[in-house]
């Protein structure tokens, strides 16, 4: 009866804390995640008076080999500009214990992105994210990233 209880309670807490996203998706990558390849999103038809909060979402298993992540992002509006982004994430702790949430081998971690933003124009808003890990000392960027399985954006609508 607890079992059922519960889960019925997290069901139910899963599906109203998601109420405020108005886009979350994810996108599988295959084993590595190479430096010059992009992850891209594209997102029409937001209220142009709202404001809105975006998150990088990621889903990183043990093979992942660092504690830290450096992403370049770009968020292009439909007049054709552009902003670029390069952002740092702790994913670990010192001690090597895993942020985000997840059992087993894989954790899922929301991370900041924009905050209180507007897309004041109509049309199509292209959100590109590509990784920029380098090992210490080394210029160029690590061409074949292990350890991040998914790459999502979430957008959600700021509480007025």
């Amino acid at each position: 009866m607890h079992k059922v209880f519960g889960a019925i309670l997290s069901l139910i807490c899963f599906i109203s804390c998601d109420k405020t996203a108005v886009f979350h998706e994810f996108k599988s990558l295959p084993d590595h995640w190479q430096s010059d390849s992009a992850v891209v999103f594209k997102i029409e038809d937001l209220d142009t008076l709202a404001h809105y909060n975006a998150f990088i979402s990621l889903r990183n298993d043990n093979s992942y080999a660092f504690s830290n992540l450096f992403l370049i992002t770009d968020m292009q509006f439909p007049n054709g500009k552009a902003i670029t982004d390069t952002l740092e994430y702790e994913m670990a702790r010192p001690d090597g214990t895993w942020l985000g949430i997840g059992s087993g081998d894989l954790k899922e971690s929301k991370l900041w992105y924009k905050e209180n933003i507007q897309f004041n124009e109509a049309g199509t808003y292209t959100f590109s994210i590509k990784q920029a890990m380098r090992r210490n000392g080394d210029v160029n960027p690590i061409a074949d990233l292990e350890g991040i399985r998914d790459v999502g954006l979430r957008i959600e609508k700021t509480k007025e």
